[in-house]
């Protein structure tokens, strides 16, 4: 019988209290959003306040303004202009994503510090 319930060969990670506690406080953050279609544009990984508010839709008039401004410059034909505000406009949401994955990064790496330090 006890070679039947053989260990599985994922290794299981031990669940501790801070673990539980940055779930939860996430859970509680991304509940409490104030305006879930603006964290593509926001450079922070949860929109807390109304300042974070501001800064993404700050964002997404300038990205809209990229995406209006390359469809004027293709209208009059300005092809290397229209080439730039591309451009642009793939690079601005890219730059959001790697800041929020490192502010992210970086407020998981100081929870997983040792309590003595």
């Amino acid at each position: 019988m006890s070679e039947k319930l053989e260990r599985s060969p994922i290794p299981r990670e031990m669940i501790t209290r801070s673990k539980l506690v940055e779930q939860l406080r996430d859970y509680q953050i991304r509940s409490q959003n104030k305006c879930p279609a603006l964290t593509v544009f926001s450079p922070k990984p949860h929109i807390a306040s109304w300042a974070d508010v501001a800064v993404a839709i700050f964002w997404a008039l300038v990205f809209s303004m990229l995406v209006i401004s390359s469809y004027m410059s293709l209208y009059f034909r300005h092809f290397w202009l229209s080439l730039i505000f591309i451009c642009l406009g793939i690079f601005l949401p890219v730059r959001l994503r790697i800041s929020r994955l490192a502010l992210a990064r970086k407020r998981e790496r100081r929870l997983q510090l040792p309590l003595s330090m």
